[in-house]
C-alpha cells in the first residue's frame, strides 16, 4: 500500500490512459465500421480495426503533439520567464543555472545521480536528457504518425479509385500538415492558458498553483 501511495499520481494516469485508448479502440472500430457499411464494405474485428493504418495514425498524431508540448516546453522555460506564473522560474533565475544552482560536478551531494557527478559529454547529456527524450519521442510518433498516416490515405485513395502517392508527397500533402497543426493549435494554446491562469487563479493543495494568498506576481513560487 505505501508503494501505491508513493507511486500513486503515474498510476492513476497510467489507468486512465489505458482505459482511454482502450474506449478510443472501441469506438474508433464502430465509426470505422459504420464507413465500411456505407461503402458497401465487410465490417473488421476489433483487432483488425487496432492493427490497422487508421487506428494506428490516429493514436500517433495525438502522441506526437503531445510530446511536442512537453519538448517545448521544458526547452523554452530554461531561458524564457512569465512574471507571476507558476510555469515559470524566477525573472532573475532565466538561463541554464550555475553548477552549484544544479549541483552538479564538484558541487554534487552523496544522494546525487552518479551522472550528475561526472563531467563532459556524460554531463551534458544527463543534464538535458529529460529534453533530449521528449524531443526524440516526439520526433519517432510524428514519423509514426507519417507512415500509418500515408497508408491510410493511400487505402482511402484506392477506394475513390485515385493513385497512391509516395511518402515524400504525402509528408508535404494538406492532409498531413491539417493533421499535425489541428493538433499542434491546442496544445499550445492549453500551455499558454496554464501559464496565464496560474498567475491569477488557485487550486489549493495542487503543487501547480501557487499558495492561495500568494501575490499574483509572485513568480515560480507554489504549493
Amino acid at each position: 500500500m505505501k508503494w501505491i501511495k508513493e507511486n500513486s499520481l503515474s498510476l492513476a494516469f497510467l489507468v486512465m490512459f489505458l482505459l482511454a485508448l482502450a474506449g478510443q479502440a472501441v469506438a474508433g472500430r464502430l465509426d470505422f465500421n459504420d464507413q465500411q457499411r456505407a461503402m458497401g464494405d465487410q465490417p473488421v474485428s476489433l483487432w483488425e480495426y487496432v492493427a490497422s493504418s487508421d487506428f494506428a495514425v490516429n493514436v500517433a498524431e495525438n502522441w506526437q503533439s503531445e510530446y511536442l508540448q512537453f519538448f517545448l516546453y521544458i526547452a523554452f522555460t530554461v531561458w524564457l520567464v512569465q512574471k507571476g506564473s507558476t510555469e515559470s522560474k524566477a525573472v532573475e533565475d532565466a538561463g541554464a543555472e550555475s553548477d552549484e544552482e544544479q549541483r552538479v560536478g564538484a558541487h554534487a551531494t552523496p544522494d546525487s545521480p552518479r551522472w550528475a557527478r561526472s563531467h563532459g559529454l556524460r554531463l551534458w547529456l544527463f543534464g538535458n536528457s529529460l529534453g533530449l527524450v521528449m524531443g526524440l519521442i516526439f520526433a519517432l510518433s510524428w514519423a509514426a504518425q507519417s507512415v500509418a498516416g500515408q497508408a491510410a490515405y493511400n487505402s482511402q485513395r484506392l477506394a475513390d479509385l485515385r493513385d497512391p502517392v509516395s511518402w515524400g508527397s504525402y509528408v508535404t500533402s494538406p492532409e498531413f500538415w491539417n493533421r499535425s497543426l489541428q493538433n499542434w493549435q491546442s496544445e499550445l494554446l492549453a500551455v499558454l492558458s496554464m501559464v496565464v491562469l496560474s498567475i491569477y487563479l488557485r487550486q489549493r493543495g495542487s503543487p501547480e498553483s501557487k499558495p492561495v494568498g500568494a501575490a499574483h506576481a509572485a513568480t515560480g513560487v507554489e504549493s
